[in-house]
């Protein structure tokens, strides 16, 4: 007896359920979407009215100056034929920066390898916060130390520059006086700057990631030659970024520089020599006394060093943008 066999089709299979999208319609969403777009809004607003005010004031300024307000080395807009120029203060800025940048930057990125890869931790931690303690310590007390401490004492390194370096030119001292120098502010602005180096450097190091470092030693590397290999490369940026930080201080210091500086309108590379000048410092000492004019001005000269506050801030992006294999985002 053949057997009959019946082909049912088998259930209908239950549909899938939908995929459940998180609302983006919530209050809260939007509440928050709408602060972030103000705030980024608010930041480029804030920004172009401080250009547009110091571009209004400074060409109100430039179209009374008798002499060239880039190459003029006077500074006297209160005289009957206002001449002044910012080509003393340039100079005095860029030059004190420079000696800044370059004894803080490799002394700091030493202090925060010390912290993050060598001082064991019963150390590293208090000296980390002594560091990060020096960067809250206001201008005006590095200003008063430098002045009663700092300018003293540099009479003899002075002495020994000059006599051991003074072939060079630029460590000769050809005036008489006191070490109040361009030099000497390049030392109180380096010090100023180290503790804001050294605290982003060191948490750029921290996170190094630990893998890199365990893979270079079983490999069989010094502490040093990972540090070359391992640590360096990847804080490359961060290390840029900290030392932008710190330039972005050491070219708008005011108070201190002030304190420390005596100023002249004369550019001698003898920067043992005292006298010179720069932006802030001329803004902090005029400001008071200073004319209608004169503000505009000390303003004008304020344009200046915004503009190249930014230039430096840019050249820092670009140089960070072209090494974004160091930057650690695709580790």
């Amino acid at each position: 007896m053949a057997s009959i066999t019946t082909n049912t089709p088998p259930p209908p299979a239950a549909p899938a359920p939908a995929p459940r999208h998180r609302s983006t319609g919530r209050a809260g969403d939007k509440v928050f979407l709408g602060l972030s777009r103000g705030s980024g809004i608010l930041l480029l607003v804030l920004m172009a009215s401080i250009a547009v005010f110091l571009s209004v004031r400074a060409g109100i300024a430039i179209s009374k100056d008798e002499g060239n307000f880039l190459t003029t080395f006077d500074w006297d807009p209160a005289a009957q034929k206002p001449v002044f120029g910012i080509a003393v203060l340039l100079f005095g800025t860029v030059v004190s920066s420079i000696i800044a940048m370059a004894i803080a930057v490799p002394i700091a990125v030493g202090i925060a390898l010390f912290i993050s890869h060598y001082a064991p931790r019963k150390l590293a931690a208090p000296l980390a916060y002594v560091v990060d303690l020096l960067a809250a310590v206001p201008s005006i007390i590095y200003g008063i130390w430098g002045a009663l401490v700092l300018v003293p004492y540099l009479e003899g390194l002075n002495s020994w520059l000059d006599a051991y370096l003074g072939w060079t030119y630029v460590f000769e001292k050809t005036e008489v006086g006191v070490a109040r120098s361009l030099f000497t502010v390049g030392i109180l602005l380096a010090i100023m700057i180290l503790p804001i180096v050294t605290s982003v450097s060191r948490e750029v190091f921290l996170q190094v990631p630990r893998m890199n470092e365990e893979a270079a030693l079983a490999l069989g590397a010094t502490r040093w030659e990972v540090i070359r290999m391992s640590v360096l490369p990847f804080g490359r940026s961060g290390i840029i970024s900290a030392s932008m930080l710190g330039l972005g201080r050491a070219l708008g210091e005011t108070m201190a520089v002030a304190t420390v500086l005596s100023p002249s309108y004369l550019i001698s590379l003898h920067l043992l020599n005292p006298g010179g000048g720069t932006f802030a410092q001329n803004i902090a000492a005029k400001f008071d006394e200073a004319n209608e004019l004169g503000r505009d001005a000390l303003i004008a000269s304020g344009l200046v060093l915004f503009v190249l506050t930014l230039l430096v801030n840019g050249a820092a992006r670009l140089i960070i943008a072209r090494r974004k294999e160091y930057s650690g985002a695709n580790a």
